[in-house]
């Protein structure tokens, strides 16, 4: 114990020291140094773009959101249930193309948008060396969070199996009781009618068992490609288990990545919001419009594919929308006494960036790249596959150029 003591005792004025220099890094006060951005200081021109910014970033958003919902209609798949659907939401290969390129955009948000804004602001001169540069903040922070989707996913992926789980086991029973029934009822039929009522029960009843185990042995073959074409809707009805995830994962995974996004959507809204810089507000608006376009192109496409019912494919799809503006609003409105540039601001700021790149980064990688481009699908179709790299790179490339400007 007399150890203990001491050593403590011992390397109580270095914790002290550490504490202070720690509560010192987090201080609201105004950073010194920043006069660069009072040089084009002009509150009411400023104003008047963030009010075309507002409406600017909500069309776009809007509109890129619904692109992808709008096109899920025209095939057919709105409002209709996840079994009758499942072909036209996944099937042709314009859709798989636009999943690729939304993939793109969500990977390059994550890596060259979002990761570059946290290790700026964990850089910045207005916070201590200790401990902010003496550690990779941004980097363990992205690394947490997307340990941390892996986990909400696969808990969330439970949940919704297991609740869908119990209906499918209800119905299931239900359809026994009434077969029971209709058995015992054909044992009173003379002949040939009660053999063909049987008989008709019986293949049912088999056909609902091969439906849900189809795919117990697995196919080494590509099968000529007809399981992949989404014209016969029996055989591509009957593939869908093993080439796709599950319906409870889709709504996971959109539900997931329209939290990434919104939460950085938030931090790029108040950063623009609270600024009264002309110089640095015009070249933000037209690149934050096409940054939101693309993104929301990119999470329409999940909601789409997760076939949520029309009510809830729209709220999400309006709540995207508005983040941004929301948060341009308020930054307009705190901006009198909100200072972007204190440590406890830069440090809330950094820590969101980095959350945000963790969960976009996890996501474009596992649920939408590997998902797709490592399925029997692609690698049985080359021309596909090609179109798919190629758009791919097309959304990460265009997702990096808007950092030239935001």
């Amino acid at each position: 114990m007399a150890f203990f003591e001491e050593m403590g005792w011992s390397y109580a004025p270095y914790l002290r020291t550490h504490l202070r220099q720690l509560a010192a890094s987090v201080s609201a006060a105004s950073c010194e140094g920043d006069a660069g951005d009072d040089e084009c200081r002009d509150e009411a021109a400023a104003l008047r773009l963030k009010m075309v910014a507002v409406a600017a970033i909500l069309v776009s958003g809007a509109v890129g959101v619904a692109i992808p919902l709008a096109g899920r209609r025209l095939r057919g798949g709105g409002g209709a249930s996840p079994s009758s659907s499942s072909s036209s939401s996944s099937g042709g290969g314009t859709f798989v193309l636009a999943k690729a390129f939304a993939a793109g955009v969500i990977l390059a948000t994550g890596f060259v948008h979002m990761m570059h804004d946290a290790e700026e602001k964990f850089a910045d001169p207005c916070l201590p060396p200790t401990p902010w540069r003496r550690f990779p903040f941004p980097g363990f922070v992205a690394m947490l969070a997307a340990l941390g989707t892996l986990v909400m996913e696969f808990l969330g992926t439970r949940f919704y199996e297991r609740k869908h789980g119990q209906e499918a086991a209800a119905v299931d029973e239900t359809a026994a009781l009434l077969e029971d029934g209709a058995l015992s009822g054909t044992a009173g039929m003379s002949g040939d009618d009660g053999k063909q009522d049987a008989m008709h029960i019986v293949g049912m009843r088999a056909h609902a068992a091969a439906h849900r185990h189809s795919h117990a042995q697995g196919h080494d073959a590509c099968d000529g490609g007809a399981v992949y074409d989404a014209h016969g809707h029996g055989h591509d009805h009957g593939h869908g288990s093993e080439e796709r995830p599950s319906q409870s994962r889709h709504v996971v995974v959109s539900q997931i990545l329209e939290l990434g996004i919104v939460s950085h959507s938030v931090i790029i809204g108040l950063s623009l919001g609270v600024s009264q810089s002309p110089c640095t507000i015009k070249p933000l608006v037209a690149a934050l419009s096409f940054h939101q376009f693309f993104e929301g192109f990119a999470l329409g496409g999940c909601i789409s594919e997760a076939q949520f019912k029309n009510f809830s494919a729209l709220l999400m799809a309006f709540f995207f929308a508005i983040t941004t503006p929301a948060g341009i609003t308020v930054g307009a409105g705190i901006a009198s006494f909100y200072n972007p540039n204190s440590p406890r601001a830069l440090i809330v700021e950094g820590i969101l960036d980095s959350m945000s790149a963790g969960i976009l980064i996890y996501m474009a990688l596992v649920d939408l790249i590997a998902a797709d481009f490592l399925s029997r699908r692609m690698s049985c179709n080359p021309r596909l596959q090609v179109c798919s790299y190629f758009a791919l790179f097309l959304g990460a490339m265009a997702m990096s150029s808007l950092a030239i400007w935001a």
